[in-house]
């Protein structure tokens, strides 16, 4: 793998050029699955440094075809890119060009652009905003997309950010965090499968004992649970 990076300070953007070559699936393996996990990881390693707020632009080609129109993916939200977005993408391009191959050296150039966020002089006001409005303006309010185990994410991403651990921003991110989780949830011996309340609280405070976890309802600042 190689990178090159450039940054465009008067247009607030960052260019990324990453060269690669995708690992060929293993015999006997699904090869879509494997293909959309490559890509799920590349793509993790491509944005790294991007918000979910930020714009994000990518063109994706042959190393030697570059004479062929790359594949396009227009820009969108950071948090509105899937692997299955990009699975698409190279479906309808493998369709149309026979000479594009996706385990050949490919050559993705990726641009972004860090959105400004700001309110002029007027105090952003909670009340009456959705949780998830105010997740994406607040910086002091972190949302968690997870699909499992939301508690745990929750108790080490706050963590993370208490300690000012340089991971903080990978685990919110959704990346090297669920190794974390799984260690967590084995050394408290709880099962989040079903959901938490009170009890799974009360356990987690019992095991973080030098930190205070308060749950509030909503934004309201109406506390549930204070440790």
């Amino acid at each position: 793998m190689d990178t090159n990076t450039r940054q465009y300070r008067r247009y607030n953007a960052v260019g990324r050029q990453i060269t690669v070559r995708l690992i060929l699936p293993l015999e006997n393996s699904d090869p879509v699955a494997h293909f959309i996990a490559s890509v799920k990881d590349l793509f993790e390693y491509a944005l790294s440094d991007v918000d979910d707020a930020d714009m994000v632009g990518i063109t994706i080609q042959n190393q030697l075809n570059q004479n062929d129109k790359p594949i396009g993916i227009s820009f969108r939200r950071e948090d509105q890119l899937s692997g299955y977005v990009i699975w698409s993408v190279f479906e309808k391009v493998s369709q149309s060009n026979s000479r594009f191959n996706a385990l050949n050296t490919l050559v993705e150039t990726v641009h972004s652009v860090r959105m400004p966020v700001g309110f002029g002089k007027n105090v952003l006001k909670s009340r009456g905003r959705l949780l998830s409005v105010m997740a994406h303006s607040k910086r002091s309010i972190v949302e968690v997309k997870a699909e499992e185990n939301c508690l745990a994410h929750a108790q080490l991403i706050a963590i993370t950010k208490v300690d000012n651990d340089p991971d903080y921003k990978a685990y919110r991110q959704g990346r090297k965090i669920r190794h974390a989780v799984e260690t967590l949830l084995e050394t408290i011996d709880i099962d989040l499968s079903d959901g938490a309340g009170i009890p799974e609280l009360v356990r987690f405070q019992e095991h973080f004992r030098e930190y205070k976890i308060v749950v509030y309802r909503g934004l309201s600042c109406d506390d549930i649970f204070e440790g």
